[in-house]
């Protein structure tokens, strides 16, 4: 094979994660990022394009085997950052907490802080914009639930508060930031905010305009056929969904009981706990897009200042949310600093082992698991990844939960597009369910078949 590669390759592999880095380099107008059958977003366009090998997509594909590591875009990033951890990266400090004015802890999912940072730096002048994820006001019309938006005040970023377990992709927000001169923020996921650094080596225009990057810990990307088996199990038809809320808050119950909420067109209000839901266990895997199998980056490590959820107690079972921050840039540090001088942050500083603890699972699965998909799984030819293949490390009994994981994906979306397609939920909604149980005997129950069973036939409702 040669070592150049194109975003058909790519594609082929299962590793494109549909960013929309190519299509935006691409500037031509019959090259699109689009919805595939399995709900996930890939770029589209003529064959002589999407075939076409080069040496700058090979090295601006965030998945590519020919694009730089976390590790090298972090050292030319941060080459002052007094402190480096194998599971954070490169980091000025590290704190737990929330933010204290306004009503940024209030209208997030979590503590606020994202939304509090991109606020901030827009409040000192730093930058004119935050391209940042919020809802589509007419989603039917639209064909999509949520994208990418540059806002330039306050509430217009509070706008794009709560999280979005839903596909996007950047290639109309570059395309702005590209032909409006301005200084910007971009937040988004961890191959996303790769995928901005390693265009910005690319393209002296991003370089210069896109200053700094907001870091959302990931554990994997969901397909838009979530959505649609949120619809199913709430008996909503799905044409008529006009807001998905995938973390409703409630500060009377604990942050990590999430609550799904559909409201209709017509003002109807429908909801369940993700528990109760059949493909409800996040780390089961349901509808996870393929590329995320070859992710070995947490916790954004390429970010100037990245945010997750503190799940550990006492901060889990606050049900008005908690973050942990880890910040890399030093003008990001200088600002928090301050604002918890000044009160506006409740912010406790804490080591790298305490925030690599709250997100115990994700590192689990995207180092060990990782490193035994690697001597296995399709598309391992297409990427580099700084875990080495690994086979040994892993008993027999991770083994199967890993190899539980990818299979549930991958089916997940094929069997929610065949249950579409002749219009008989049932026929994905029985085969989640026995999924999940197959998956909770492994991974709760040490692999005891008996309590596979028992668990089933709590699911079934038996």
């Amino acid at each position: 094979m040669s070592t150049l590669l194109s975003p058909g390759e790519m594609i082929r592999a299962g590793a494109c994660i549909g960013c929309g880095s190519c299509v935006a380099q691409a500037e031509r107008p019959d090259v699109h990022v689009r919805f595939d059958g399995d709900g996930h977003l890939q770029p589209s366009g003529p064959a002589s394009w999407l075939n076409a090998a080069s040496d700058r997509f090979t090295r601006t594909c965030p998945f590519s085997k020919g694009a730089i590591d976390e590790n090298e875009i972090a050292a030319g990033q941060f080459p002052q950052a007094p402190l480096t951890d194998v599971h954070l990266g490169r980091l000025e400090a590290a704190y737990v907490g929330h933010v204290a004015e306004g009503e940024f802890r209030t209208l997030g999912s979590s503590g606020g802080m994202v939304s509090w940072v991109a606020a901030e730096l827009l409040r000192k002048g730093l930058i004119d914009g935050v391209a940042h994820v919020v809802a589509q006001p007419d989603p039917q019309t639209a064909g999509r639930y949520f994208q990418f938006r540059i806002s330039r005040s306050e509430p217009e970023i509070l706008e794009g508060a709560k999280s979005r377990y839903y596909p996007v992709e950047m290639s109309e927000i570059l395309e702005t930031i590209r032909n409006v001169p301005g200084r910007y923020a971009i937040v988004g996921i961890p191959c996303f905010i790769k995928a901005v650094h390693l265009l910005r080596r690319e393209d002296p225009v991003f370089n210069e305009r896109i200053r700094f990057t907001l870091g959302l810990f990931c554990g994997h990307m969901k397909s838009a056929n979530f959505v649609k088996s949120f619809a199913w199990q709430l008996h909503v038809p799905e044409q008529t969904v006009q807001r998905v809320d995938y973390r409703h808050k409630d500060p009377s119950r604990p942050a990590n009981l999430y609550n799904a909420r559909l409201t209709t067109t017509s003002g109807q209000v429908a909801h369940r706990d993700w528990w109760h839901l059949a493909d409800g266990d996040w780390g089961a895997g349901f509808f996870m897009n393929h590329a995320c199998n070859f992710c070995d980056d947490v916790t954004a490590e390429t970010a100037d200042v990245s945010f997750g959820d503190a799940w550990v107690e006492p901060y889990s079972s606050d049900g008005r949310g908690t973050n942990v921050v880890v910040v890399r840039d030093r003008l990001v540090y200088e600002l928090v600093e301050q604002a918890i001088a000044e009160e506006r942050l409740t912010l406790t500083k804490v080591d790298a082992d305490f925030v690599a603890q709250t997100q115990a699972a994700g590192f689990r699965q995207r180092r060990e698991g990782l490193a035994y998909r690697l001597t296995w799984a399709r598309g391992r030819h297409v990427t580099r990844k700084r875990v080495q293949p690994d086979a040994t490390t892993p008993t027999r009994h991770r083994k199967l939960i890993y190899r539980s994981r990818y299979y549930i994906s991958e089916w997940s979306n094929r069997l929610s597009k065949l249950a579409n397609r002749f219009d008989a939920p049932g026929l994905y909604l029985r085969w989640a369910q026995m999924a999940a149980a197959v998956y909770h005997g492994l991974a709760y129950h040490d692999g005891k078949w008996g309590e596979i069973k028992k668990r089933y036939v709590q699911l079934r409702g038996e």
